[in-house]
């Protein structure tokens, strides 16, 4: 059965075909065909029922008020960065440090030390990517990671990280393998001092047999603790190498909750090369990875518990209503990720569902924004007070007195603007998401035009992740582009 018709990219030589989103036998697959290398059919979501119930909060975005530049329909995706065409705002920023690395991943689609040069822009240049994204209108990005390659490779890391907070990013994080801060506490430290918001670890295993560099990892936890800065654990899951260690990551993660503020599961894009074979083995979906998540965590973390990303658009709308002033908008494909929370109690894990009608909840948000659009500070405020009230009748009767703190941090941060409340919150609880991002066997444009995940690149463009990482070849034309060639030692 049909579901929809988008386009999509040849796994062999990407060029742009048009393509058929299909249900059969209980799952979702995108099919195309190419001239040249004929049909190629591949796995997009492994559950449809759980494709339709997300399909239900899909948010269009407008965009950006100031593109980069004009682009006709047909040329999606091969004269990216950023157009009028697309319809989500910057809420991540990534920027390449460099693509120097003391790891070589088989899996990395950074493939750094593979390039055979160094990419590694200036100090100046890095400003200036970041002014660009600040520029954006009508919000500009509120946050930025920096990635590579490995970061830490830098020597001015913290006056970067300090030169973004003085630019206005509210958050400022980097991705890396956490060796250099499991070498030196001092080095956590300086980050925090820095500026430095999140470590967004990566962390595969709780074993060495997943994660070979686990006692760097487990070090790493530890002087972010002692600096007080708080670390998100990134697994890349791998079907058959590392998802049966689901479970134990979470429990890691709720064992170390005074510092690690979440885990983010990103299911294995096929970025290098890949055979047939190798999809079919290693590919997991986020529904695989929600179903594992239920099985390893006995039941306690349901399946449906997981919500898209999109799901949080209404609170946008609330406090833009409320404030009068643009706010940034998840409006990210409600097929790209899922998140949800955990308490952390002493009892174990609490789901926030168990504790919230995550759905009346939103229901009495959208009642609560309606409400105020009739106009006046005093109405609005008269709104928001009933709407708190409201909203704590989603709240379960229960044991949990997690579920009114969460009600009165909420309500004190929408009257007060009050957001250091809700870090508060988070301390208190586990974040669990997930981002599938693309490669060119599932490659779609509808999710690449929604993205709000954007590469910034020293010739001043911003380009969705998956198509900087598995589009037409922007990531080695940028790192060509402005690249070195490798010093004879290296």
């Amino acid at each position: 059965m049909l579901l929809k018709k988008t386009k999509s990219l040849c796994p062999i030589c990407k060029r742009v075909l048009d393509a058929d989103i299909c249900e059969e036998d209980g799952k979702v697959w995108i099919s195309r065909t190419c001239p040249e290398h004929g049909e190629a059919k591949h796995l997009y979501w492994s559950d449809v029922e759980m494709y339709r119930r997300f399909d239900a909060f899909e948010e269009i975005g407008n965009g950006v008020s100031n593109p980069q530049r004009e682009t006709a329909p047909d040329t999606c995706p091969a004269n990216c960065g950023i157009c009028s065409r697309h319809q989500s705002m910057t809420l991540l920023a990534n920027i390449d440090l460099t693509n120097r690395c003391n790891l070589n991943c088989d899996f990395c689609f950074a493939n750094a030390r593979a390039c055979g040069y160094i990419y590694e822009p200036s100090f100046d240049e890095v400003v200036e990517m970041m002014k660009m994204v600040r520029s954006e209108k009508p919000v500009p990005a509120p946050a930025v990671q920096f990635s590579g390659g490995e970061p830490t490779m830098r020597d001015d890391l913290f006056d970067l990280v300090r030169k973004a907070k003085e630019l206005g990013f509210s958050q400022v994080q980097i991705a890396t393998n956490g060796i250099k801060i499991a070498k030196d506490p001092a080095y956590a430290q300086e980050l925090r001092e820095a500026g430095l918001s999140t470590v967004y670890l990566h962390f595969d295993g709780v074993t060495l047999e997943t994660n070979p560099i686990l006692q760097a990892s487990l070090n790493a936890v530890k002087n972010c603790a002692k600096a007080a800065l708080g670390v998100v654990l990134v697994p890349t899951i791998i079907n058959g190498r590392n998802d049966h260690e689901i479970g134990a990551i979470l429990r890691f993660a709720a064992d170390h909750v005074q510092v690690v503020r979440g885990v983010n599961f990103q299911p294995v894009a096929f970025t290098g090369a890949a055979s047939e074979d190798d999809i079919k083995r290693e590919r997991i979906t986020i529904p695989d990875l929600a179903e594992k998540i239920e099985e390893q965590t006995g039941g306690i973390i349901k399946k449906n518990y997981l919500y898209p990303v999109p799901c949080v658009v209404p609170i946008s709308d609330l406090v833009e209503t409320y404030t009068g002033k643009p706010q940034v908008r998840f409006t990210t494909h409600q097929h790209c990720g899922a998140a949800t929370y955990v308490f952390v109690t002493e009892e174990g894990l609490v789901p926030i569902n168990e504790m919230v009608d995550v759905d009346g909840f939103f229901e009495a948000i959208r009642t609560m924004t309606d409400r105020m659009k009739d106009g006046g500070t005093i109405n609005k405020y008269r709104a928001l007070i009933e709407g708190v009230r409201d909203m704590s009748v989603s709240a379960s009767s229960g044991e949990h007195g997690s579920a009114t703190q969460f009600w009165t941090l909420l309500g004190k941060t929408l009257v007060s603007q009050n957001f250091d409340a809700l870090r508060d919150f988070h301390w208190n609880a586990l974040f669990i998401g997930t981002m599938h991002f693309m490669d060119n066997y599932n490659y779609d444009i509808d999710r690449v035009q929604r993205c709000c995940i954007h590469y910034a690149t020293p010739d001043g463009r911003l380009v969705p992740f998956c198509t900087y990482n598995s589009g037409p070849v922007y990531r080695e034309e940028v790192w060509k582009k402005f690249s070195r060639p490798l010093p004879k030692e290296e």
